[in-house]
């Protein structure tokens, strides 16, 4: 039973490292290299020319995108002094809206930057389609023959009064076709990343008309690095009894469309890691949704929704709102527009995960005391010791049952000795003795086991919400989502050189490998040999491993290491265990006796 109990031990610590080798290792620098493409990328969209040519009529749900009027933008501020614009200033956000086609295209986020840096450059969100990274927020209407031209990408719209966009400023604009129908568009915004958009469509004319109400959100590029499977970013929505749909660039461009049943209620658009465009579309009608990619001229991801039509009878009038959200994905915001505005499970719109079940509270409860604390690195010190709180009996039986094994190792060795060839026999009297000390051997491996979650959903918090990002600590670690930016292998940055990705390992990294291996000194080595070397060489393998991770997590682990090597030597002493700490320590550096002493 022993043998199992060391077994089961050393399975779990096993698929602990390939778990976190596989899933986490790489996302770190995956990311990092992300973060570095999207700082070029923005240099390079302020300097290069655009593509000459535009996507010809697209078949489909909706119209087709504009042809260009053949000039090629030398960089963002040519495209967008190339139309007429009304200006966009709130607290929050600030940026245009193209009078061609009334596209929210110019946008950016005013509370966030591309580094942790506060002098460098303002996230750009939405960029004009002449530009290779074009990406914005349209909407129009669909006609016929007996409507006329009805606003679409290339109509110019007229503005009524005021020209800027505020918070407490709506913007009106205006279009009257040639068949007397007459549209108003007021567009107002709040404070933070949510606008409303009122179409009032008036019939002048003598007959009834029919029209459609679209949406869509369009986007030239992608990531310039792969997806990672525990984050979606791409086209995103929830609609219909199909519920939540996330389809991934890779997807979209292997199927082209999807296309799921016509919904009442719901939302759709593309998403980052941390910044989203969304539609809400009206819940006067039922729409039709749709994510797409397309390849025709300048390929470009889209999700969109076309209305069923909408009859406006001679004289009369209707109107038709809408929602675009586009903004950062902050957890309250998000919480608050699903609550405020009743959009259905628009909190999915933030990457829970399937262990949304243990990452929202994991998040509430670091937000709630960093609300006190004022600093994200100790609301998770906080937080580590309330997780260590909650699991105290489970731990406190499993250490009491560690210790009375240490207890009752001279029996155990006696056993040994006693059935040394007889294994049937040494294992009953193994199980006899369990029984009667009242000893669970497995009970060791539930620290372990009962960690693992609750470091994913930590892990999760650090990585999906932007609440961490560019979160400092204390000292040199300025970004919690971020891996430690010192190294040993430079002597933490006093030689002038940088070191490789493998051997960049800082100042916290090394203090959770130094923790973990005083933890597991406090424990007598396995006498399996093969036990032994995993036990020993784990430390380093997982301070390796722990370097590329958010720091963020890696002072998580440490701090976790400290706290149950306290707890584990308060028990081990109260139940009058021996604490091998001490003992192991010095063992280290005893001259081993050879083969023939």
């Amino acid at each position: 039973m022993e043998n199992n109990r060391n077994f089961f031990i050393t399975i779990a610590l096993s698929v602990l490292i390939l778990t976190l080798w596989q899933v986490f290792y790489m996302n770190p620098r995956v990311e990092s290299q992300r973060e570095t493409a999207r700082i070029e990328a923005e240099r390079q969209a302020k300097t290069a020319p655009a593509a000459g040519t535009q996507a010809p009529a697209q078949q489909g749900a909706v119209p087709s995108l504009p042809g260009t009027d053949g000039s090629t933008p030398a960089g963002r501020e040519q495209a967008l002094a190339a139309t007429s614009r009304v200006k966009i200033d709130t607290p929050s956000l600030e940026g245009s809206i193209n009078l061609t086609g009334a596209r929210l295209d110019d946008l950016k986020l005013k509370r966030y930057r591309l580094t942790v840096d506060n002098n460098s450059p303002e996230i750009e969100l939405l960029n004009p389609s002449a530009l290779p990274n074009g990406y914005y927020a349209e909407l129009g209407f669909v006609g016929n023959e007996t409507t006329g031209k009805v606003p679409s990408p290339d109509t110019v719209w007229t503005v009524d009064g005021n020209a800027t966009l505020t918070p407490t400023t709506p913007v009106t604009l205006s279009y009257t076709n040639d068949k007397g129908l007459t549209f108003k568009r007021t567009i107002s915004v709040d404070e933070n990343y949510m606008f409303k958009v009122s179409d009032t469509v008036q019939n002048a004319g003598s007959a009834p008309v029919t029209l459609s109400n679209y949406g869509r959100v369009t986007r030239f590029d992608k990531p310039s690095t792969p997806s990672i499977y525990v984050l979606h970013e791409g086209l995103i929505g929830v609609t219909g009894e199909e519920g939540l749909q996330e389809h991934k660039y890779a997807s979209v461009e292997k199927d082209k469309q999807y296309v799921p049943a016509k919904s009442t209620d719901g939302w759709l658009g593309i998403t980052d890691k941390y910044w989203a465009v969304t539609l809400v579309p009206t819940e006067k009608q039922p729409f039709q949704p749709r994510f797409a990619y397309f390849d025709d001229g300048r390929p470009r991801y889209q999700s969109d929704f076309l209305t069923d039509p909408i009859t406006i009878e001679p004289g009369q009038s209707t109107t038709v709102e809408s929602l675009v959200f586009a903004g950062a994905k902050e957890v309250s915001k998000i919480t608050a527009y699903e609550k405020d505005l009743d959009i259905r499970r628009f909190d999915l719109l933030i990457d829970w995960g399937w262990f949304s079940f243990i990452t929202k509270p994991m998040f509430w409860l670091i937000d709630t005391l960093y609300k006190f604390f004022g600093n994200f690195g100790l609301a998770i010190l906080a937080t580590t010791v309330i997780v260590k709180a909650i699991f105290f009996p489970l731990a406190n039986k499993s250490y009491k049952s560690m210790a009375n094994m240490k207890k009752v190792q001279p029996k155990m060795l006696e056993i040994r000795e006693k059935y040394a060839d007889d294994k049937m026999k040494q294992q009953q009297a193994m199980m006899e003795l369990y029984k009667t000390e009242k000893i669970n051997p497995i009970a060791g491996c539930w620290p372990v086991v009962i960690q693992i979650p609750v470091f994913f959903a930590l892990y999760k918090v650090l990585y999906v919400t932007i609440e961490m990002r560019h979160a400092p600590f204390f000292g040199w670690i300025h970004d919690l989502a971020a891996p430690d930016p010192t190294s040993l292998f430079n002597l933490f940055g006093l030689l002038p050189f940088a070191t490789p990705a493998m051997l960049h390992i800082g100042i916290w990294p090394l203090l959770m490998g130094v923790t973990m291996f005083l933890q597991m000194r406090m424990n007598p080595a396995p006498p399996d040999p093969t036990q032994a070397a995993i036990f020993t060489w784990m430390p380093v393998i997982f301070t390796f491993m722990m370097a590329g991770f958010p720091a963020g997590l890696v002072i998580y682990w440490a701090w976790n290491n400290l706290l149950s090597i306290l707890q584990q030597g308060a028990i081990m002493k109260r139940q009058g265990a021996k604490i091998e700490l001490w003992d192991n320590l010095a063992g280290m550096f005893k001259k081993k006796p050879t083969p023939a002493e």
